[in-house]
Parts: C-alpha cells; sequence; structure tokens
C-alpha cells in the first residue's frame, strides 16, 4: 500500500502521453497463456506470489483464526467468525458503532495477511487488525492492529473505513495485474475491474497478445507465416543483463562490468512500479519505461528520508530510492544480478550473492570484517543492508548498500548499522572503533547527509551547499533532484543558472527536481527555459512544466509556445481526473483552475475535496484563500471553522484563520488562533514569527520579544525573525540588543548594505563615544 505522504505528489499528474506506444498494440491475456511456454518461469513465478497475494477469500487461502475469536483495541472488541462457509468480522464501522462485514479477500501471506472488506460504492477497505502468520515459536499465530500504539477513532483520517485505507487506489496496482479503478466522479463510485486477481507475468512483462500470437506463429509449420519480430511481440525487452560480464579486479577486490549501464534502467525502473514510494497519474504504464512517465516518485523527502537517505518511515518498505541512491546502481548493478526474478529469491544463498562481485579474499577476511571469535559472525549484509521492521513485523534490509557511519550518528543524529547490534554502547564508542580499523576517512557513497543536515537546520551555508551537491553529476539522481528541491525557498536570481542546466539532465527526476526549485519564481521570467519542456518525452516532466507556468495569462504567451501549453495543460487537467476520488487531485485541479482565471471550477474542485474528506486541511485553506482574492472573508471563516471541527489539532488551519480574522478586524480572535497554531508546531518558524508579530500589535511587546527570542534559540538563522528582533528592540530603545540581533543577521547577510550601515549606527548609540 502506498502511504499519505506521497499524496501530494498528485498534483503533477497527467493522463497520456503523446511519445508512449499507443496502448492498443496489445492486451491483457492472463499468466495461463505464459504458462503454455514458460512452465518452469510461471511455476516459479506462481510459487514466488505467497508474500503479496491477493485472493479470494477460501478455507485454502485464508489463515487468520475466524473460528469466533475476539480481539481488544483501545476498548474497540472485534470478533472474527464463519457463517455459511464465508468469513466475517464485527468491527467498529464508520460511524463507531459496531457492526458485521464479510472478508471477501485475502492480502499476503508472509510474515501477515491482511483481509479486505467490500463497501456498497465498490471500494474494498483494508482492515487494521492483520494474522501473524510467523510460527507461534516467533510470536505468530496471532491477530494483531497495525497501529497497536495509537488510538484510530471512527473520525480519525486513518480509520480503515476511509479513504486512506480504501485499496482501489492505495493498494490495487502492486498486488493485481491489469487494474482499472474504474472510478466515476459523479457519482462516488468505484467499479474497479482487474485481469488478474493476483500479480502475473504480465504485471512485468506488459500486455502479452502480440507475444502469444507471434509464439504461435512460430510454432507454425507454414514456413512463410513466421513473422520476423526481434521484439517477438513484446511491449520491451528486460535485456540489460545479456551479454554482460563481470570481472573482478585484484587489486580492489571489486568488479568491473564490461560495459557502462544504459542511462534508462529498464529493469529497475519495471521493479520499481511496486517497491518505489510513488503516486500513479496514469494507468497505461508500460514495462521499462521510466516511472516519471506514469508516476510521480518521491525523491528524498523530509517526512520519509533522514538526512543521509536511510528510510525513516515505519509504514511501508520501498527500496526503489535507496537503492537508486547505491553504488551498485550506480556501477551499474541490476535487480536480477542479485534477486532470480521468476521466484522472488537470491541468486545465491545469504552472503553468497554479495561475494558473487567482491572477492572473498578481501571482503570474507576477518581484516575487513574485524569481529573475530564472533559467532555468530557478522556478514556482508549485517553492516551493508541493516533492517528496518514495518508494519510491525515485516523486517526488510536497506538496499543503499551503505558504508556504515556511526560518525554522522554522533554529528547528525542519523542510525547506523554498528549501534544496530550494540545497542548497549555508544555512537562514539562505535565511531572510534571504525576509524581505529579504517582510517579517519570513512565518506563511503552517500556523502551528503552533512548538506541535507544543514538545510534542515536552515544553515548559512545550506544554499551553496544544495546549489553543490545539485551540480555534481557523480551524486545519486534522486539526491541532486532532492537538493533542487530544497532550493526552492533559498534560491536567489544567481541560482536560476542551476536550475537551467538541470533541466537538461538526462534523468527526468532531476528535470522534476529543477521545477520544483522554480516554485518561487515568476512564470514569466522562467518562460523562455520552461516552455520547452511542455513538449518533452516525459509525461511527468511536462506536467509538472504545465503547472509551473500556469499564472502565464494566455495574452502573455508567445504564439509558437500556446499549443504546446494547451496540450500540456488539458494533460494535467485530465490527470487530476483520473484520480477525482482523492481530495489532493481535487485540490491540486482547483489551484491549476485558479491560476487560469477560473474561480467558479476552481471552488467547486475544492468544495469537492473536502466532501472527499473534511480532515483535508490543504483544500479548506486554499478555499478560503479564494474567499480572501474575493473579498468574502467571512465565508473563508466559516470554512475554516467547519474544517477545524474535522481537524482540531491541525495548525496550518488555525494559522489560516488567524490571518482571516485578522483581516476581518477581529484582533483578540486573531491572537487566539495564531497562538494555537504557534503551540501546536513550535517547529514552524513562520507560525511563531507571524505570532509574535500579532503579539506586538497588539500591544504585548514584552511578551512578544519573549516569544521570538524563544523561536531564535529554535532557529537561530532565521532572518525574519532576526529581522523583526532588531525592529522591536529599536522601538524600546534597548540598542544592544539591537545591535546583537543585527551582527547574528549579518553573519548570514555578510553582502547586505543598508543592514551594515545600521549596524554602524547601533554600534555608536550603543557605545557612544566618552566626554
Amino acid at each position: 500500500m502506498a502511504t499519505t505522504a506521497i499524496l501530494a505528489w498528485i498534483a503533477f499528474l497527467s493522463l497520456e502521453n503523446k511519445a508512449s506506444p499507443a496502448p492498443e498494440i496489445a492486451t491483457y491475456v492472463g499468466s495461463s497463456a505464459c504458462a503454455g511456454c514458460h512452465q518452469t518461469e510461471a511455476r516459479l513465478w506462481m510459487a514466488s506470489q505467497h508474500k503479496g497475494a491477493m485472493q479470494h477469500a477460501t478455507d485454502g487461502t485464508v489463515l487468520g483464526n475466524f473460528n469466533d475469536v475476539r480481539f481488544d483495541y483501545f476498548g474497540v472488541q472485534s470478533r472474527f467468525f464463519r457463517k455459511n462457509g464465508q468469513f466475517f468480522v464485527e468491527t467498529d464501522g464508520p460511524d463507531g458503532a459496531l457492526a458485521v462485514y464479510e472478508v471477501k479477500y485475502t492480502f499476503g501471506v508472509d510474515p501477515l495477511q491482511q483481509y479486505l472488506v467490500p463497501f456498497p460504492d465498490g471500494r474494498l477497505q483494508v482492515l487494521p487488525i492483520a494474522w501473524d502468520s510467523r510460527p507461534s515459536d516467533r510470536g505468530g499465530q496471532r491477530w494483531f492492529h497495525l497501529s497497536a500504539n495509537e488510538a484510530i477513532k471512527h473520525d480519525d483520517v486513518l480509520h480503515w473505513t476511509r479513504l486512506n485505507q480504501t485499496w482501489n487506489f492505495m493498494c490495487a496496482e502492486c498486488h493485481s495485474t491489469g487494474v482499472r479503478k474504474n472510478y466515476d466522479a459523479e457519482k462516488d463510485r468505484f467499479a474497479t475491474t482487474w485481469t488478474e486477481i493476483s500479480v502475473g507475468c504480465e504485471a512485468c512483462h506488459g500486455q502479452g497478445s502480440r507475444h502469444v500470437s507471434w509464439a504461435h506463429e512460430q510454432q507454425s509449420w507454414l514456413p512463410f507465416g513466421r513473422r520476423q519480430d526481434s521484439s517477438k511481440g513484446l511491449l520491451v525487452h528486460l535485456d540489460e543483463r545479456n551479454g554482460i560480464t563481470w570481472s573482478i579486479e585484484p587489486q580492489t577486490g571489486n568488479v568491473q562490468r564490461s560495459s557502462e549501464p544504459a542511462a534508462l534502467r529498464k529493469e529497475v525502473e519495471t521493479c520499481g512500479l511496486c517497491h518505489a514510494r510513488r503516486a500513479a497519474f496514469h494507468e497505461g504504464w508500460i514495462p521499462g519505461h521510466s516511472l516519471s512517465e506514469t508516476h510521480a516518485v518521491e525523491a528524498l523527502s523530509r517526512n520519509t528520508f533522514d538526512v543521509d537517505g536511510q528510510i525513516r518511515d515505519v509504514e511501508e518498505p520501498y527500496n526503489y530510492t535507496p537503492f537508486r541512491q547505491s553504488k551498485m546502481y550506480a556501477a551499474g548493478v541490476s535487480c536480477s544480478d542479485c534477486h532470480e526474478p521468476h521466484s522472488g529469491g537470491l541468486r545465491l544463498s545469504g552472503e553468497g550473492t554479495c561475494l558473487q562481485c567482491h572477492a572473498s579474499n578481501k571482503y570474507a577476511d576477518v581484516k575487513h570484517r574485524q569481529h573475530a571469535g564472533v559467532d555468530p559472525a557478522p556478514t556482508c549484509i549485517s553492516c551493508h543492508m541493516p533492517t528496518r521492521t514495518y508494519m510491525s513485523i515485516d523486517v526488510r534490509h536497506d538496499h543503499a548498500f551503505r558504508v556504515p557511519r556511526p560518525d554522522q550518528s554522533v554529528a547528525l543524529g542519523t542510525a547506523n548499522a554498528c549501534n544496530d547490534c550494540h545497542r548497549d554502547q555508544s555512537a562514539q564508542w562505535a565511531a572510534a572503533a571504525i576509524e581505529r580499523w579504517y582510517g579517519a576517512d570513512r565518506k563511503g557513497f552517500q556523502s551528503y547527509g552533512p548538506i541535507f543536515h544543514a538545510a534542515r537546520i536552515n544553515r548559512t551555508d545550506a544554499a551553496a551547499l544544495l546549489s553543490e551537491l545539485a551540480s555534481d553529476r557523480r551524486a545519486p539522481a534522486v539526491a541532486r533532484a532532492s537538493a533542487l528541491g530544497e532550493l526552492a525557498s533559498r534560491m536567489t536570481r544567481a541560482d536560476i543558472s542551476t536550475a537551467r542546466a538541470a533541466l537538461g539532465d538526462p534523468d527526468p527526476m532531476v528535470r522534476l527536481g529543477a521545477l520544483d526549485m522554480l516554485e518561487n519564481v515568476p512564470a514569466a521570467e522562467i518562460w523562455s527555459f520552461v516552455s520547452p519542456l511542455l513538449s518533452e518525452p516525459s509525461r511527468g516532466v511536462r506536467i509538472r512544466a504545465a503547472a509551473l507556468l500556469a499564472n502565464m495569462p494566455v495574452r502573455s504567451q508567445h504564439p509558437a509556445d500556446r499549443a504546446r501549453f494547451d496540450l500540456a495543460a488539458a494533460e494535467f487537467i485530465a490527470a487530476q481526473r483520473s484520480n477525482a476520488e482523492r481530495p489532493e487531485a481535487r485540490t491540486a485541479l482547483g489551484n491549476f483552475l485558479l491560476q487560469r482565471d477560473r474561480p467558479q471550477e476552481a471552488e467547486a474542485e475544492y468544495r469537492a475535496a473536502l466532501r472527499l474528506s473534511p480532515h483535508y486541511a490543504t483544500a479548506a485553506i486554499n478555499l478560503a484563500d479564494l474567499y480572501r482574492q474575493r473579498g468574502q472573508d467571512g465565508e473563508g471563516e466559516a470554512v475554516l471553522r467547519t474544517a477545524l471541527v474535522a481537524s482540531p489539532r491541525d495548525a496550518a488551519l488555525f494559522y489560516s484563520l488567524g490571518l482571516t480574522l485578522t483581516r476581518l478586524r477581529r484582533p483578540d480572535d486573531a491572537l487566539n488562533a495564531l497562538a494555537r497554531a504557534a503551540e501546536l508546531e513550535p517547529e514552524r518558524q513562520r507560525y511563531v514569527y507571524v505570532y509574535g508579530i500579532a503579539l506586538h500589535s497588539s500591544g504585548r511587546r514584552e511578551a512578544a520579544v519573549s516569544v521570538l527570542k524563544d523561536a531564535l534559540r529554535a532557529h537561530p538563522n532565521d532572518s525574519q525573525i532576526l529581522q523583526a528582533l532588531i525592529s522591536f528592540s529599536r522601538m524600546s530603545g534597548d540598542a544592544t540588543s539591537a545591535l546583537r540581533y543585527a551582527e547574528q543577521l549579518a553573519a548570514i547577510a555578510p553582502s547586505d548594505k543598508e543592514l551594515a550601515a545600521l549596524i554602524q549606527e547601533l554600534r555608536r548609540i550603543a557605545s557612544p563615544p566618552a566626554r
């Protein structure tokens, strides 16, 4: 299942790619047709499907105990039982009351099995209580809740009956083959279909009718009936490993690929369909094509990844982005170099897979491992593929193949493989051991942790460091894309050249990062070099460019560009329609329509988003802002207060309400709302800053300074907070404090001539010459 963090990416969606083969070139035929020729592969593939299989709920597929078993969760007692050969659960429904639901499908087998419940509107909802299918001696054979430590009530956006647990959008694409959502936005109903209930051959190889036709022709006795087709009727050949050899260099003990890897890694992109954290914006995915043609793929987002690129999300294991950070990926290693694709197992058992490319006399030697006499001895996997546990019991390995960096744990607070085992020791202890064994220079391949750390703490040199990383062609593309995105809030006119260069990068993720970087630049200033991307091959890049340029009036567009923009804009709009069951897509469409001066349509989309999910604060905030533009702040207040009923702890709603009430000239109510926003999210310096300004405006000057001082301790490099403290200190006659804050600001903006003059003036006032 995809998780909620990726959903915001749906803002970059579209529907149709003119550069891709038309979907009519083939149709689905089913794995049984494949098995006729590929008996061994099909048998291995079907045997591998136990982990993520979706199946009809039968006596042969259901593993959970449905013999009238009860399970308690924060006061809700659920009951699992059978009746007339069918499976049922009695649990809390959308109104919080107990109700009986039929379980129609199973979801997965090892190490856990989940269950799907059909609803009258065509949704399949995933129950949060799962069956631990591990043996009892490993803690299994029990029911458990996936959010065991948190009470998820019926009115929570994460409750099992709500849209974030809807199989049709969240799960179906990766657990079934040939899925079509078939969502009717007017009726708010699904009629979802699949060609195979589980994952079959065509899930990775694409529609197979043309291939089956070709195969039948090859079996024909008619010598002139055979069709010469180098593709064998397949949509794509996953042939990157064909003819490739690897040779170990004796001096380094490392392997060398016989040729450079292709720019488009077809196999990795194909596996990434289900092993990437992504959101689909088109159902016409074709194996071997870039994921960015049909999906918004998450790079190193703050919510999901730590500063060094390690996954910190605890919900789902997606290894596409970690693998794309790795030295293995850069060297040309593909998924099937290590994994047998049809069985899902490793090519060789244990670390034998690693040692097929890394000389055992160097890497399996105690001089490298430094753990003589340890039982069991650590392996390559222990140190370079640390594990994390997802969904409470599902243990997965990190695929970034990183060098353990306990020194970064000390400096940045990140995890490291050494202390995963040596939990009784400190990171300092582990760092000292690593330095003693291998020397002080232990950079590893993922060396950008300090750069993203500087960005997250808003250090003064963060922009320069990010720009350097973004321009480093040796760095992983996902890291460069993330650096470009981080620069959006920091960029100056001088940084535009960095974005322009990245727009020509061969990797679409980098091009998308460059477009993200330009988010806050007026469309008129970037039209000349962004508009060519409106017709580039990657659908994801085209529609992101259209969204970025949307506020350029038609009359200002160059006539030669107008047709390209109109096509890309139509793709963008169609993409949102393809995900019309999601409030994120409806809101993104509302934003786009508003930029295109279509406010009534935008209002309708925001309203639709809130009907789908009253919890989706972004739609309420944007709708209230639309009313602000119309001079209807009273309407905006009503929208925000209604949203707060559903989300009473949403700081963004309180912040928006505070600004609305300020415009309505109700300063006391506004101050209360801004105070609540700052209280709920003190780490958001903007909320605290505006609250401090409001306090000062209301005459509570000492309280304002106190609030801003606290904020400055948390955000020492925030220029707005420093400017406010300079101003407030000067107004109160405290030149000494004003000087101190001004000098602190000068360290951030050393070239600011007006600030330099102010510092000189404050020095004269604070320390007048002796008489």
